[in-house]
């Protein structure tokens, strides 16, 4: 299959305009030395794309911290951590949430390292074909795409779910409230680019001021600031203890316990690497993606670890109030933040706390179409799905991507019948699985990346951004992926009767594993792919023009700043003081 990529550096584009990937359209848009791009149209070009096929660079720097913040909060952090403790105990959350954590900032580096080289708009899908096979490319493409028309009719659901905690399903239909939240991330979609971004930065912000509210929260309630005035302290990791026996009993069963928090904490974690479906529509992608996953290790220690650990201090992971909550739906029932303000005696915290993750569960909703037609699009200009999906109107949206996978979001109305919602939950099922084959594409991505730097000499000098740990951390954080893939479902081969329960979800919980083995092994049969060698992988094409864009928005602040006398005071204090947060 001819994916359009050069295996040779060109001198330049201008001396090779065909093999950079780029037309004369797009070539001429650069010439000028006086041109002055807006900020909110530059447009991004991939192989062959011309105006009707370009994205446009509208988010911010603050807008991609902040959409990358909102990726990795969700209802996996208030509401998953009480079934995690439920059923492994305090100590197993926070070392789960702890391990998963590190694994996910060395998924980001290595994403980090070669976006931050090359933001092209084909993303996951263009590193992967381009860097290690374009058979690997086509798999990574379509399961994420699978992964997030899954997720997104599943949030919509669960944004019904949340309601019903003050509407109950007698009263009012849930399709009702689930086709209002799809016309709403439709419409937000479908308006363009600044306008989502801007949307996203609010909302996101507003997720973690909550977060951070919650975990102030529960700090004073551990500290004895509750209406019982009880200093908890860890009494709870010693009484009733810091383990708990899942399954079995004794060590082995303490030992399952806390890989069940393992898998839960994956779950939590999955959609951080969304970045990487941003880096095509960022301002200056060089400086911000950098930005963001540096900062994504301390936000994942902060809010992520930092609640865990004080959860299991508010709450005895054998209490009545819990045991309840992880057998309740998706409302604020079933957060363990509303089960520590019970304990502790604080009577409203349900009502708040439902709002909350209602807005959590709009907001990834509306992320997660985003991803969807963005991950379609960057498959459509990497050769892998019909040319249609690549089109754009005037606002650089993607509108086919957007319609095709707003329409697979209509299997939301699925959980509307009590018949079908078993079926749905079987979909579900398959979206851990297909995130993780998703981040294992990634690191083996990264991998061939670092062999080729070292095989050309790619110095890390030469890169605006390096991963921390190399090569290295891809390798252990790859053994981990691949050993909680293989290890995922492991309930259904302990305590037996597998035939009669288990099958069921041992074949949606696996089915990605094969699945992305035929798309690869079939793609290759069909299109005769080969495998990049390190000293063919193409490092250059297409980062001249990239090179430009990057030379003129900086000269386009650099003239801002020139008019308004240098840096705003206010600018100073965000960056000094905030920008870690936010």
């Amino acid at each position: 299959m001819n994916d359009g990529i050069s295996r040779r550096k060109p001198s330049s584009i201008e001396e090779d305009p065909e093999k950079s990937g780029f037309d004369s359209k797009h070539d001429e848009k650069f010439a000028g030395p006086d041109t002055m791009l807006d900020q909110s149209s530059t447009e991004v070009t991939g192989h062959g794309a011309d105006v009707t096929t370009s994205l446009h660079r509208g988010l911010q720097a603050r807008h991609i911290t902040m959409i990358a913040m909102g990726g990795a909060l969700g209802t996996g952090l208030v509401i998953g951590t009480g079934k995690a403790l439920a059923q492994a105990g305090p100590a197993s959350v926070f070392i789960a949430y702890l391990i998963m954590g590190f694994v996910v900032f060395l998924v980001m580096a290595g994403l980090g390292e070669m976006a931050a080289w090359l933001p092209i708009a084909s993303g996951f899908t263009g590193y992967a074909s381009r860097f290690v096979d374009p058979s690997l490319g086509f798999s990574l493409g379509w399961l994420y795409w699978f992964k997030y028309i899954i997720l997104t009719p599943n949030q919509l659901t669960a944004g019904a779910m949340v309601v019903q905690f003050w509407v109950p399903r007698e009263t009012l239909n849930p399709g009702v409230f689930i086709a209002i939240f799809l016309v709403l991330i439709v419409c937000i979609n479908y308006f363009g680019i600044k306008f989502f971004g801007e949307f996203e930065f609010w909302l996101s912000s507003f997720k973690v001021i909550v977060v951070i509210g919650l975990i102030i929260f529960s700090l004073c309630l551990a500290l004895g600031g509750g209406p019982d005035h009880d200093r908890k302290g860890f009494r709870y990791w010693q009484e009733p203890g810091a383990f708990r026996a899942h399954i079995k009993e004794g060590s082995a069963g303490k030992f399952l316990g806390f890989w069940s928090c393992l898998i839960n904490a994956t779950f939590a974690y999955l959609g951080t690497e969304l970045v990487g479906v941003t880096v095509a529509e960022a301002q200056n992608p060089r400086r911000v993606v950098p930005r963001a996953i540096k900062l994504t290790l301390y936000r994942i220690i902060v809010f992520y670890c930092l609640s865990c650990l004080l959860i299991g201090m508010n709450v005895p992971y054998d209490s009545e109030k819990l045991a309840f909550a992880t057998g309740a739906s998706t409302s604020a029932a079933a957060s363990p933040f509303v089960v520590a303000a019970e304990i502790a005696g604080v009577k409203a915290m349900s009502h708040i706390i439902n709002a909350c993750i209602l807005m959590f569960v709009f907001s990834a909703s509306n992320s997660d179409l985003y991803i969807a037609s963005r991950t379609l699009y960057g498959l459509a200009a990497d050769g892998k799905a019909p040319a249609i999906f690549k089109r754009t109107d005037s606002r650089g949206v993607p509108i086919y991507a957007l319609g095709m996978s707003a329409a697979i979001a209509l299997l939301a109305f699925m959980n509307v019948s009590d018949d079908s919602t078993a079926i749905f939950g079987y979909f579900v099922n398959m979206v851990t699985i297909f995130g993780l084959m998703s981040w294992i594409s990634l690191l083996v991505t990264h991998i061939a990346w670092c062999r080729a730097r070292k095989v050309q000499g790619l110095a890390d000098e030469a890169l605006p951004y390096v991963a921390p740990l190399g090569i290295y951390g891809s390798y252990a954080a790859l053994f981990i992926c691949i050993l909680v893939a293989l290890t995922k479902n492991y309930q259904v081969f302990v305590g037996g009767d597998f035939g009669k329960t288990k099958y069921k979800d041992f074949i949606t919980g696996y089915l990605g594993i094969p699945l992305f083995l035929i798309f690869i092994f079939g793609h290759k049969i069909i299109y005769k792919t080969k495998r990049i060698k390190p000293e063919e992988l193409d490092f250059y094409t297409g980062k001249d023009a990239i090179d430009r864009e990057e030379e003129e928005f900086l000269a386009q602040k650099a003239a801002r700043l020139a008019e308004k006398g240098g840096p705003t005071r206010g600018g100073w204090f965000y960056r000094t003081f905030l920008q870690w947060l936010f």
